[in-house]
């Protein structure tokens, strides 16, 4: 083991976002003060999804999940006192990533910056978007079109800023293997660079393709993680030589950020959440190989809520310790030729290439999304299906459950919570910034940018044009939207029952006992109100109830209270059940039982499931809610019977 000269650390950042632009620069400003060396933001739903603050999708969402951007004063604002030039920016945004580029390129020129030498990143992954996330807008084909856009002008116009950031972290979220992992996000980079090598001219296409970078997830089997990303180098290295003959070891460089999974995170004894982010992101740091380039960590109470930005500082601090205080960046590769680490990584790369050659055979990525949603599903399941045996432990949650009361949860019960007036308020800056415009020179913008996207042609600079205007989020997704169509993604969950999942007898006899006294199957109507596109909890629970036997409707995400009140009286639901992760459950329950009472279905008993504190609890049981569930609600079985046991076949029958 030789010492070599000490490795600069990895860019350290926070996710971050949240309330108002004003509120969220604070929170930026204030973490670089403390040693943060890049900035991560995080947007709302609304943005992510195209919609304006005052959208009623947008009802409830405002502020919650991120920073709400909806024109260029409010990137301006977001970016007040902080030097764009000098800044690493990454900006996890998908179906809009064009825009937000083009409001943050626009604030750049106006404080001056040469945008040559802007360095960041936008995820611009629109592919996992219909797996796991659920933030698409457009079809997948007019989507890969707009990645592409990106990345074109951005390699002659923004050289230093990596225009798509391949997204496997979210496919982790939603159940992949450390094989379909590699192998969703391998196919979605080759997706991309097919689309992109007719573009530019043979000799530029290399440098193009070194701008690829890709953001991953490092869950708590830290040996796995550290393989699977050392089997991430070598398979990207082998696509660029071989499928684009890429000569270059530079331009075939695997480059990526992570953020550890917030998916292991418990509600139970959360204090444990520490130790599992810490050893987690030994995963992405201590192969020098396969070392991460930038790390984001979750704070140890993300499965309550918003953290606190004292919570953020713990989570970067855990980061500047292992880079600064130890010696990890001292030393050359930990685990080469290690034959333990060689045989695993080997393993993993043959599962991947198989999978892959697989989704080549159905026509690559594109042509493959409800294959791999139905796959991610399944894998899904059966992690759950693990949990619930007691096959996976997990500490504090289904074994060593006996617990002290922690001293972290404090009198605001140990998170932030956002002032539910922030949405009036930025739907009050948002009309004062329509009224401030020229209207003409907008509707001039408009024009020009549906003209080049009816045209095929690329977006990026009518949209940078747009965005100086003082056209919106909401109007410039609106123009892609009235082009392009817009698209209901799979849900993954019909198809054959599953075999897999044990001791569901008692529960398929309850479920059928009750079906005959009802007269017909027993309904449950599962669905999402909102911009929230976390599906993984709705698709489970869904998939678990046909699996017991339940007739099962599910439409997917991003459904208006109206909708599925609509949907309930069409299908005669016996029980409706809600999946509300974004913190917006309380106006959006609201509004669906209120609609309900007057549709004359007040009597179908609601389940509620997200991250919902107490206090909130409390207000949803008022409401009427019969259910509320919360991530330390993992028995699903537990579940089912519950649905089963709150059908009143009398009452149904006296309708």
């Amino acid at each position: 083991m030789t010492q070599t000269q000490k490795d600069r650390p990895w860019l350290i950042r926070t996710y971050a976002g949240h309330s108002t632009a004003q509120a969220s620069n604070a929170l930026y400003r204030g973490n670089l003060a403390k040693g943060q060396t890049g900035l991560s933001v995080a947007f709302d739903l609304p943005t992510q999804t195209g919609y304006d603050s005052d959208h009623t999708l947008a009802r409830g969402e405002v502020g919650k999940v991120g920073v709400p951007v909806a024109h260029l004063g409010d990137m301006r604002t977001l970016f007040d006192q902080i030097p764009l030039e000098q800044m690493n920016t990454s900006m996890t945004i998908n179906a809009t990533a064009p825009w937000l580029l083009a409001l943050y390129i626009a604030v750049a020129e106006e404080q001056g910056a040469d945008i040559s030498k802007l360095q960041g990143t936008v995820q611009n992954d629109i592919i996992k978007e219909y797996l796991s996330r659920g933030t698409y807008v457009l079809p997948p084909q007019p989507s890969l079109k707009m990645i592409a856009d990106v990345a074109e002008y951005c390699y002659t116009n923004v050289p230093k800023w990596n225009p798509m950031n391949v997204c496997s972290y979210h496919l982790q979220e939603a159940g992949a293997t450390p094989e379909q992992e590699l192998a969703f996000a391998l196919a979605t980079a080759i997706a991309v660079l097919d689309e992109l090598r007719p573009r530019v001219p043979e000799q530029d296409f290399p440098t193009l393709v070194g701008r690829i970078s890709f953001f991953v997830n490092a869950g708590i089997r830290f040996v796995t993680e550290m393989c699977k990303m050392r089997a991430f180098v070598d398979l990207w290295d082998e696509i660029c030589e071989n499928r684009y003959g890429i000569a270059d070891p530079k331009m075939r460089r695997f480059r990526y950020g992570v953020q550890v999974n917030s998916l292991g995170l418990t509600e139970q004894q959360p204090e444990n959440n520490v130790y599992r982010i810490l050893i987690e992101m030994l995963a992405v740091t201590l192969s020098k190989k396969a070392r991460a380039r930038a790390v984001q960590l979750p704070a140890w109470n993300e499965a309550l809520g918003l953290p606190r930005p004292w919570d953020q500082q713990w989570s970067m601090r855990m980061q500047q310790i292992l880079a600064y205080e130890t010696d990890l960046l001292e030393y050359d590769d930990l685990f080469d030729s290690n034959p333990v680490v060689d045989a695993k990584v080997e393993a993993l790369k043959e599962g991947a290439r198989a999978e892959l050659a697989n989704l080549d055979s159905m026509g690559g990525a594109v042509s493959s999304i409800e294959y791999m949603k139905f796959r991610l599903v399944d894998s899904n399941a059966a992690r759950l299906n693990r949990i619930e045996a007691g096959d996976t432990i997990v500490v504090g949650v289904n074994k060593f459950t006996a617990t002290e009361p922690s001293p972290l949860m404090s009198e605001d019960g140990g998170i932030m919570v956002v002032d539910p007036a922030v949405e009036q308020d930025q739907i009050a800056r948002l009309d004062a910034w329509r009224t401030g415009r020229d209207d003409d020179a907008v509707k001039a913008a408009l024009a020009a940018l549906r003209e080049t996207a009816s045209s095929g042609g690329n977006v990026m600079e009518p949209s940078i044009m747009a965005a100086k205007a003082g056209v919106t989020t909401g109007e410039w997704a609106e123009q892609m939207r009235q082009v392009f169509g817009t698209y209901r993604g799979p849900t993954g969950v019909s198809g054959s029952v599953s075999n897999k999942t044990e001791g569901l007898e008692e529960i398929r006899n309850a479920v059928d006992a009750a079906s005959d006294k009802l007269g017909r199957r027993l309904k449950f109507l599962v669905g999402k109100p909102g911009l929230d596109g976390h599906s993984n909890g709705a698709e489970q629970i869904a998939f678990r109830a046909r699996d017991c036997g339940m007739d099962i409707s599910y439409e997917g995400i991003r459904l208006t209270p109206e909708e599925i009140v609509a949907a309930a009286l069409s299908e005669k639901a016996h029980v409706v059940g809600l999946s509300i992760l974004s913190g917006s459950h309380i106006p959006l329950v609201e509004d669906l039982m209120q609609r309900m009472k007057t549709a004359g279905i007040g009597h179908v008993p609601v389940l509620v499931g997200g991250i919902i504190p107490d206090e909130d609890t409390k207000r949803l049981q008022n409401m009427g809610v019969a259910k509320i569930y919360t991530p330390k609600d993992f028995e699903l079985n537990t579940i089912m019977m519950d649905i089963v046991a709150l059908v009143d076949p009398e009452a149904i029958a006296a309708q």
